[in-house]
């Protein structure tokens, strides 16, 4: 798709290079998979999430990775493998370690995240000297159906003679267990110094936040040496260890930089990656840049729950046993079984983990006047965001109700109403009074519970004839998602399937909706079909109405919202952390205005509670305590990341997963699913603050580049101006000047209102990308963010490489010391680049916008 190219004269640009628009062919214009990046590693088909295994060999990178062999979800897991001689251009191979299965094919052992070494010196005795093996180290998760170690998680070995082509598993595995089901993710590498010369592992107790370190000789017996951790950012289990020595640029000294994944408690929510700057002495890894306490913002406090309730008002449930959510009181620690709770300040906070996650209810405080220009929260709890236009009670649109909400009298059958069953769904399994959250009396139709299988089960329910003669026909569904059709709530006119929902991969039944006023007077079909298999491989269904009215659907929302005037204009949540955390409502618009906070828990499912410790007016925001820790990548979508080894002339090459827990199941790729980042050189600077980790890509990718389309332009911009070179395959190389502007920056993928902004913002400090405006983000309330980093200008400059890759941006800010990395699904078409400022004039120089390449992907014959 070409556009029209607009006059550079109108930018006012001061040396300029312009060529052609962006080349169709750089584009991947393939409508039918819009999101496939072009330059980026994704799987042909299927689930993929961390990097595994990551080894150079015989001038070959290997790229192993978690992979679902057969199917779009996460399970099944087994190591998937594609090679590359450039770490550039990436063929995939035939999966590499599969997961074991007993002999009635019931999964005993998936195989988890590890590593691959080359080992030279042939110490396993695998191989011989002259054909050494590859050898992967990996966690066995080991699943209910393994009669000697069920649900506990050790380290194995496979090993490789033939260039890692094909792996056999090692018949002594495994090789190191601790009898628990949290020890994972082993990285192995080989430590030669004044200590001695043998192995080494970093493996995780995921729960305990602990890198646990191992020797061996031979990577089969293990002995213990010495633990890392708890430190800095602790809100969600460790994952994905790595250690390795950096030269620090420009000096002689050499430091051990270990990264360390969290999931979730990243630093903009959910997924991501830190990393810590030491010693090792071949036994002890001593960190310096553990953060022992950060300050706390200053301001009025308005509420701090040190003795009593502060004049809060609780709406605990009637049922709950315990007086749920909220309680009557602040508690000091921990309740009823939960996880240990950090963060809150003095003696007490408000807990709604009163009875578990079950109970909901509201807490609201007094009416204050907002004479501040920020609200400050101290908050933790589940990651349950508040959606605007939703309901707090569960109330069905008005209109007809078909099949009785399935509370049939008299039998529990559905075939005696009229219903047909099929498959491993039998008569007398439905309707079904157990499974799922939100449903309308006691019955509801539930394929897990309709055949001996669970989530195995296949087969259809299908109604009895209706006429259709309202405008809407609306439904509580829940379960699992499948946008292959295989999993689906449809609705049959003449036999021909007119309408399709799926589930979210969630146990709360929520309202979904279909207009049907084209097919009034139509005699229509209700069918619940179910053809998938697998974790989340089951349909919920309850209370269908036809009516005149769509059906508004219920939040589930666990939540901290600001009233005035009786509506919600600010609103919070947690991270599904147990650790409190500062967050910061701007409210200068609302000087003057009566205001109160409410505490709302509508939500009855995991991390269904809220934390929340003080309220504070204040004239300035407060920061995150995270923003104090040193991450990877500020992004939503970096990852696991590891690094390769046996990389030639020692470089450090890393690469992560490009996705988040918090969305990565229902991201919208329907035959494959996540890409991983860029490759990128680490290298270590010195900084005022101690030695730093900054990241690029590599070298290697400039030969994906194409001939720049504009060149160092120079523009000065007091509004938005789009630029007359488009792309959604594109290197953008720019200096940003704010200047007098509050706020400035580039808009990439972007098209009328749709856009993907990356800007700067003064006031804050802050480098940010904003894809609340990309293109579909409504495919979980999580995903819409504005993800900042805290970045120091050089003489008042920005500089910044973006790469733009269909669905992802990758932004490396003064010289890659700080990245931000986030997905974005923009429509097609959407692929203007604007330069932009907010509250006055800024420069824009040096900007240089180059095509990039499709990667030779062909695969092996």
């Amino acid at each position: 798709m070409h556009k029209f190219r607009r006059s550079l004269l109108a930018l006012g640009c001061a040396a300029t290079c312009l060529g052609a628009a962006v080349p169709a062919s750089a584009r991947q214009g393939d409508i039918t998979e819009p999101y496939r990046p072009g330059y980026h590693f994704t799987p042909d088909r299927n689930w993929m999430n961390d990097p595994n295994g990551l080894v150079c060999h015989k001038g070959t990178y290997h790229l192993f990775f978690q992979h679902n062999p057969f199917g779009n979800s996460w399970g099944n897991m087994s190591w998937g493998h594609a090679t590359s001689t450039d770490l550039v251009n990436w063929k995939q191979q035939p999966v590499a370690i599969q997961q074991t299965k007993n002999a009635d094919g019931v999964s005993t052992e998936d195989i988890f995240s590890g590593s691959v070494v080359v080992d030279k010196t042939n110490s396993t005795g695998f191989g011989t000297r002259k054909n050494p093996p590859l050898v992967a180290i990996y966690t066995s998760a080991y699943t209910a159906a393994d009669s000697e170690r069920p649900n506990t998680q050790a380290q194995s070995l496979a090993y490789s003679l033939d260039d890692g082509r094909t792996w056999t598993k090692y018949q002594g595995n495994p090789v190191l267990e601790a009898g628990a089901d949290d020890f994972r993710d082993p990285k192995v590498f080989r430590y030669d110094g004044p200590a001695g010369s043998y192995w080494v592992m970093a493996v995780v107790r995921a729960n305990k936040h602990i890198v646990q370190l191992y020797r061996s000789d031979d990577l089969r017996a293990w002995s213990h040496l010495s633990d890392f951790g708890p430190a800095n950012a602790v809100g969600g289990q460790w994952e994905c260890p790595d250690l390795f020595p950096m030269k620090v640029k420009g000096t002689n000294q050499t430091k051990w930089v270990m990264l360390v994944n969290i999931n979730p408690g990243g630093v903009n929510g959910g997924s991501a990656g830190q990393y810590f700057v030491g010693e090792f002495d071949g036994r002890t890894f001593t960190a310096n840049n553990v953060v022992k306490d950060v300050p706390s913002p200053t301001g009025n406090m308005l509420a701090d729950f040190e003795g009593d309730l502060d004049g809060w008002i609780p709406a605990n449930e009637p049922v709950a046993a315990e007086e749920g959510p909220w309680g009557t009181a602040p508690v000091a620690g921990s309740i009823g079984g939960q996880q240990t709770v950090t963060g809150f300040e003095g003696r007490g906070y408000v807990n709604g983990f009163h009875g578990g996650d079950g109970p909901t209810g509201t807490l609201t405080s007094p009416e204050f006047t907002v004479d501040t220009s920020h609200l400050n929260l101290l908050i933790g709890g589940g990651n349950h965001p508040r959606v605007e236009g939703t309901q707090l009670e569960n109330t069905p649109p008005a209109g007809s109700l078909l099949f009785d909400g399935f509370e049939y009298a008299g039998t529990s059958s559905l075939s005696d109403h009229g219903w047909t069953l099929s498959g491993d769904l039998v008569a007398g399994r439905n309707p079904s009074t157990n499974g799922g959250s939100n449903v309308i009396g006691n019955g509801r139709i539930n394929t897990w519970e309709g055949g001996a299988k669970g989530d195995d089960n296949v087969g259809d329910l299908t109604s009895p004839e209706f006429t259709i003669d309202q405008d809407w026909i609306s439904f509580l569904v829940g379960g699992g998602r499948r946008d292959d059709g295989s999993l689906a709530v449809e609705l049959l006119v003449d036999g021909t399937v007119v309408r399709t929902s799926t589930g979210k991969d969630d146990g709360t039944l929520n309202w979904q909706s279909w207009k049907v006023d084209d097919l009034r007077g139509r005699t229509a079909q209700l069918r619940v079909r179910d053809a998938a298999t697998g974790g989340w491989g089951h349909l919920t269904l309850d209370h269908v109405v036809m009516g005149p009215e769509k059906a508004q659907q219920v939040s589930n929302e666990v939540s901290a919202n600001l009233v005035v005037d009786g509506r919600v204009v600010r609103s919070a949540t947690g991270k599904d952390s147990e650790s409190l955390d500062w967050q910061s409502w701007d409210v200068t618009d609302l000087a003057g205005k009566k205001a109160r906070v409410q505490l709302v828990d509508n939500n009855r499912d995991g991390w269904g509670h809220l934390l929340f410790d003080s309220l504070m007016a204040s004239d300035a925001p407060a920061r995150s305590r995270l923003t104090a820790y040193d991450w990877l990548d500020w992004g939503r979508d970096d990852y696991a990341t590891v690094t390769f080894s046996n990389v030639p002339g020692n470089k450090v090459v890393s690469l992560g997963w490009m996705n988040n827990w918090d969305y990565a199941g229902v991201s919208p790729t329907p035959t494959w699913r996540s890409a991983n980042t860029l490759p990128r050189e680490l290298s270590l600077v010195q900084t005022a603050q101690g030695p730093k980790l900054s990241s690029q890509p590599v070298k290697q990718l400039r030969t994906l580049q194409g001939r720049s389309v504009l060149k160092n332009a120079r523009i000065t911009v007091d509004g938005r101006k789009v630029l007359p070179a488009t792309g959604d395959m594109v290197r953008v190389d720019a200096t940003i000047e704010p200047g007098k502007a509050s706020a400035a920056g580039i808009d990439v993928l972007a098209s009328g209102s749709e856009r993907t902004r990356i800007g700067y913002d003064k006031a804050t400090g802050e480098m940010y990308v904003d894809r609340t405006r990309s293109g579909r983000t409504d495919f979980s309330s999580r995903f819409a963010s504005v993800d900042r980093a805290p970045v120091q200008l050089r003489k008042g400059k920005l500089e910044l490489t973006i790469y733009v890759d269909r669905s992802s941006v990758e932004v490396f800010a003064q010289d890659g010391t700080r990245t931000i990395t986030d997905t974005v699904y923009p429509s097609v078409g959407s692929d203007d680049i604007a330069v932009w400022s907010e509250g006055g004039t800024a420069k824009v120089s040096k900007l240089t916008v180059t095509p990039m390449k499709p990667m030779d992907s062909r695969r092996p014959s």
